[in-house]
């Protein structure tokens, strides 16, 4: 099992830079190419681009919490849940609190 992790391709956990505009500044976010790959997955079945997906993403955060902490990482996460839950992403938890609505993710093609 540990070959399987251990023999990986480096690239695939390389950080990669890319620059975005987030609530109207222009910043940069350093993510492993894996996870610009999923998160580019996400836009691509939400209809959206992957700018798109990330500003609005930060938008919803820092009006729910009021700041965004740590944002990378919680991109991570994101991409963490999608790949657990899929379409079927628990709408709580005892880690998010409440349920809230969220917009099914809809199929891309």
């Amino acid at each position: 099992m540990c070959r399987i992790f251990a023999n990986q391709d480096p690239r695939s956990y390389a950080f990669a830079t890319r620059s975005v505009c987030l609530a109207g500044h222009s910043t940069s976010l350093r993510l492993e190419r894996q996870f610009w790959d999923i998160l580019a997955e996400i836009a691509a079945r939400q209809g959206m681009t992957l700018p798109r997906l990330l500003s609005q993403l930060y938008d919803e955060v820092l009006e729910a919490r009021g700041e965004v902490r740590n944002f990378a990482s919680l991109l991570r996460n994101a991409c963490v849940l999608y790949l657990r839950y899929g379409e079927n992403l628990p709408l709580s938890s005892p880690l998010t609190g409440p349920a809230m609505p969220v917009v099914p993710l809809r199929r891309a093609g």
